[in-house]
C-alpha cells in the first residue's frame, strides 16, 4: 500500500443550527479545510465519502449529491456511508484505502447531520433505530438504558464509582469551554453533575451527549501530492475496524466493546506502535461510561482501571494521555454522521500545534469512533511526519 497523509481538515460550529441546512454546514467545514492547504484546487479532489444517518429524514436519499453540490464538486463520485454514529470514521477508512490502493491521489471524507429541526419524538426514533430493533427497542430499551447497563455492570465488577464515571463529563466540559466550535462551553462541577436528574441510573443528564447539528471533513492525499500542498505532513500510519453483535444480550460481556478492541489491535499492528506511544486521543464518549470503556478497549489501561484514569487525572490536558481535548461528544457535541471526522479534526489541530487546548509535544494521535452501542468501531492512528 502507498503512504497516505491527512493534509487538511475543517469543521462547522457544532450545536443548534436552525438557520443552516446540510449544504451550509458542510460548506463551512469544507471551506475551512481548503484554507489549510496551498496548491490544491477543489476540483483536484477525485472522490468523496460522506458519513450521515440522514437523521431527520428531510434528505434521506441522495445525501452525497447534496453535499457534492454544496461545495461545487458535482460530477465527482460521492457516496453516503451509513454506520450509525461511526459513519464518518468508516468514510475516512474508505477514503484512506482509495489512496493507499492507488485508485485516487486525493480524496475527501466527511460527515454532516441535522438533528434539531425535527420533533423530539422523531429524534428519539432515529436515535433508537441505530440499535437492535427486535429485542431491545421494541421491548422499551433506549440508548441511555443500554449504556446504563454497561455502567452498572462496570461498577459491580470493578468497583468503578459514579464520581469516576461522571468525572469524564467534568473534564470534557472544561476542555469544551475553550473550544469556540463546541455546543456546550460551560464548565460544570462534579457535585452539580452528580445531583442532576437521572436519565437511566447511574447516568444523569450530564452523563449524556447532546443532540447536535454539524459537519466536518478531512482531505487525504498520496505522499507526492501531500508534499506539494503542505509542509505540515501528518501520516495516517494505522487503520483498524471491527464489528460486534448489535444487541447487548448477544455479547459475552457488558464491560468491553469487542469491535473497539479488534479495531485498536489492527491499527496499532499496522502503525507498529503501542497504546503507550499515543500522545493525544479522541474517543467516542456518547455517554461518560463509553469513554471509560474506550480507555480499556484501546489499551490505555488494564481492564477495570478506566475509572482510575479519570480520578487520577491521567486523561486531563497535561496528563499522561490527554483525551477529548476538544470536549468530546459530551460537550463539543454529537452530530452523528459528522462525529468521526470531527474527532480527526481535533487530532489534526493537535499535531499541527494549533489546538486551543494544545498538548505539548503531541506528535502521535488516535481516534476511536463507535457506532451504536459498540456494534461497529474504527480506530485511526496519526503521526506527525519529520
Amino acid at each position: 500500500m502507498r503512504k497516505v497523509y491527512l493534509i487538511a481538515a475543517g469543521e462547522s460550529k457544532f450545536g443548534t443550527q436552525i438557520t443552516k441546512g446540510y449544504e451550509e454546514l458542510f460548506a463551512d467545514a469544507f471551506l475551512e479545510a481548503m484554507e489549510q492547504v496551498e496548491n490544491l484546487d477543489p476540483n483536484d479532489i477525485q472522490e468523496g465519502m460522506i458519513g450521515s444517518l440522514a437523521f431527520g429524514g428531510s434528505q434521506l436519499g441522495n445525501m452525497s449529491a447534496l453535499v457534492a453540490d454544496s461545495v461545487n464538486l458535482i460530477g465527482k463520485p460521492f457516496a453516503r456511508v451509513e454506520n450509525a454514529c461511526g459513519a464518518s470514521g468508516f468514510a475516512f477508512r474508505y477514503a484512506f484505502y482509495s489512496i493507499a490502493s492507488g485508485m485516487n491521489d486525493i480524496a475527501l471524507a466527511g460527515g454532516v447531520e441535522k438533528m434539531q429541526d425535527i420533533s423530539k419524538a422523531t429524534r428519539l426514533y432515529w436515535f433508537g433505530v441505530a440499535g437492535d430493533i427486535k429485542w431491545e427497542r421494541l421491548s422499551g430499551m433506549t440508548f441511555p438504558g443500554n449504556y446504563a447497563l454497561m455502567a452498572t455492570r462496570h461498577m459491580h465488577e470493578f468497583g468503578t464509582t459514579r464520581e469516576q464515571i461522571t468525572g469524564a463529563a467534568v473534564k470534557n466540559h472544561k476542555n469544551a469551554s475553550k473550544n469556540p466550535k463546541a455546543q456546550f462551553r460551560n464548565q460544570i462541577s462534579l457535585e452539580k453533575a452528580l445531583k442532576a436528574p437521572f436519565v437511566a441510573y447511574p447516568l444523569t443528564v450530564y452523563d449524556c451527549c447532546p443532540l447536535t447539528d454539524g459537519a466536518s471533513c478531512a482531505i487525504l492525499a498520496s505522499e507526492e501530492v501531500a508534499k506539494k500542498c503542505t509542509d505540515e505532513l501528518i501520516e495516517i500510519v494505522g487503520v483498524g475496524a471491527g464489528t460486534d453483535h448489535l444487541a447487548l444480550y448477544q455479547r459475552d460481556s457488558l464491560t468491553r466493546i469487542e469491535a473497539a478492541k479488534k479495531a485498536a489491535q489492527q491499527a496499532f499492528e499496522m502503525a507498529k506502535l503501542t497504546p503507550q506511544d499515543i500522545h493525544v486521543a479522541e474517543v467516542h464518549d456518547c455517554f461518560t461510561i463509553a469513554e471509560i470503556l474506550a480507555y480499556e478497549d484501546v489499551g490505555f489501561c488494564k481492564k477495570g482501571e478506566g475509572g482510575k484514569m479519570i480520578s487520577e487525572g491521567i486523561t486531563e490536558v497535561g496528563g499522561k494521555i490527554p483525551v477529548n481535548t476538544g470536549g468530546g461528544l459530551k460537550a463539543k457535541g454529537h452530530p452523528i454522521g459528522a462525529t468521526g471526522t470531527g474527532q480527526i479534526y481535533e487530532i489534526f489541530k493537535q499535531l499541527r500545534n494549533e489546538h486551543v487546548n494544545q498538548v505539548n509535544g503531541a506528535e502521535i494521535g488516535l481516534t476511536h469512533n463507535v457506532g451504536g452501542t459498540g456494534s461497529a468501531c474504527s480506530v485511526h492512528v496519526f503521526k506527525r511526519a519529520r
